[in-house]
């Protein structure tokens, strides 16, 4: 599954961590600072200010703090792609593969182009927060506010939004070709060890649509995750920073940074809760595929053998069916509620946790819509298993029939569930009935 596109899986992806905390680490304690001397800014409009004297009015030092955080962007940038230059680079020259430039810098890329976009979902976030205190001032007293600055706060957010849009679009466009290249990799694998494999159960199946679900649902829950790594790490500091205007949360009363901790408990509550709703559903889902695959062949006998796909035999094997089904909407429902219960319930936190601070008047409009969609983003991102729990369950049922590929191309025992599929079609035991 992974070693057909990835050069050494394991220690590929290790590396990927290791490599990452180390380089966070080291732009925090050392690269940082270095923009001044080392960034490429200045050749392209986005060099480092020089200081100004103590003289120099509110408003020059305002664009000086702009200009500064324009070249300290920049810089970040510049150190991004150098590190991610230097592991890709290093991977496709220690450890040559025919995929290299999907697996390793195509996923580069999807990693670059995420933090971009979160990046960008940053600005519209600062973007509310000016907006919204603008409608506020515009609706307590009428006429403060111009026309054109009314306006050009619209014109702003397209900005950030178009490229947002232009940039998001491309990179579904390009991990949709990713996805396709895995596939094409795991399929000429397993082809070229069909022999061992065209005896288990939905083999033509597991090759033919397994793959393709496999590596889209294993590149939509990477992305996933990703993204909630990297809105956390854009967002956990600006909520850190926002919860300083809320000194008070209700029942607790005064607590500093009270927000973080609520969005880290109500996460953590939801993901135990939704865990255990949902602990039976991998297997469920297993056992469907199963019986449906055990169905649709019988079916598929049937059209070239007289002898098969007879009324009782059908009948067993469709009552089995329905059987699973009837488990899985039983387990489901009970699912469902949890988890939609929850996340529900999780859109009025936020709210309630302001309440003090609005009737109080503590904050502004703007601060708010600010608090409450960077509470939301690292709500959603704490909740990474509760919003992804139900495609994790059917990637752990794709991921077990593609073991038992596995299994077979290693010489390895299969799986009890397959092994004993192959016992029944050698006529080693005889049928079971709802088996």
């Amino acid at each position: 599954m992974f070693i057909s596109f990835f050069p050494r899986p394991r220690l590929f992806f290790a590396s990927f961590v290791l490599w990452s905390l180390f380089c966070i680490a080291f732009w925090y304690g050392v690269a940082r600072g270095l923009g001044p001397s080392l960034s490429l800014g200045g050749l392209v409009g986005f060099g480092y200010p020089e200081a100004l004297g103590p003289e120099v009015e509110e408003a020059a030092r305002a664009a000086l703090a702009e200009a500064q955080s324009r070249a300290a962007g920049f810089w970040f940038y510049q150190y991004f792609l150098f590190v991610i230059a230097l592991f890709v680079g290093g991977w496709m020259w220690l450890s040559p593969h025919p995929w290299a430039r999907w697996s390793v810098a195509g996923s580069a890329l999807i990693f670059f182009v995420n933090w971009f976009l979160v990046q960008l979902d940053v600005m519209i976030n600062e973007w509310f927060g000016t907006f919204y205190d603008m409608i506020q001032t515009a609706l307590g007293a009428p006429d403060s506010v111009e026309a054109g600055d009314y306006y050009w706060q619209i014109v702003a957010f397209l900005r950030i939004a178009l490229v947002y849009v232009f940039f998001g679009t491309l990179f579904r466009f390009f991990v949709s070709h990713f996805i396709f290249r895995w596939r094409t990799a795991m399929n000429a694998y397993y082809m070229a060890q069909w022999q061992k494999l065209r005896h288990i159960e939905g083999a033509a199946q597991r090759v033919q649509e397994d793959t393709m679900r496999f590596a889209s649902i294993t590149e939509s829950l990477g992305i996933s995750l990703l993204d909630s790594v990297m809105t956390l790490i854009a967002f956990l500091p600006l909520l850190w920073g926002l919860s300083a205007h809320v000194k008070e949360l209700p029942i607790i009363g005064e607590v500093s940074q009270g927000l973080v901790f609520v969005a880290i408990l109500w996460s953590v509550l939801g993901t135990a809760l939704v865990a255990v709703a949902g602990v039976r559903l991998p297997g469920l889902e297993f056992r469907n595929q199963r019986v449906e695959a055990a169905y649709r062949k019988e079916l598929v006998y049937g059209e070239d053998y007289a002898d098969r796909a007879q009324p009782p035999t059908v009948r067993a094997l469709f009552d089995d069916v329905r059987r699973n089904y009837f488990r899985l909407y039983l387990n489901y429902m009970y699912f469902n509620l949890v988890r939609i219960f929850y996340l529900q319930i999780g859109n009025l936190v936020p709210y309630i946790a302001l309440g003090p601070s609005v009737i109080g008047g503590a904050i502004t409009l703007g601060v708010m819509q600010q608090i409450i969609r960077a509470f939301t983003r690292v709500e959603n991102s704490f909740q990474y298993l509760v919003n992804s729990w139900t495609t994790i369950v059917e990637l752990m049922s794709i991921y077990k029939r593609l073991k038992a590929f596995e299994a077979s191309i290693k010489g390895e025992p299969l799986p009890d569930i397959d092994r004993h599929y192959l016992e029944r079609r050698q006529g080693d035991v005889a049928p079971e009935p709802g088996s």
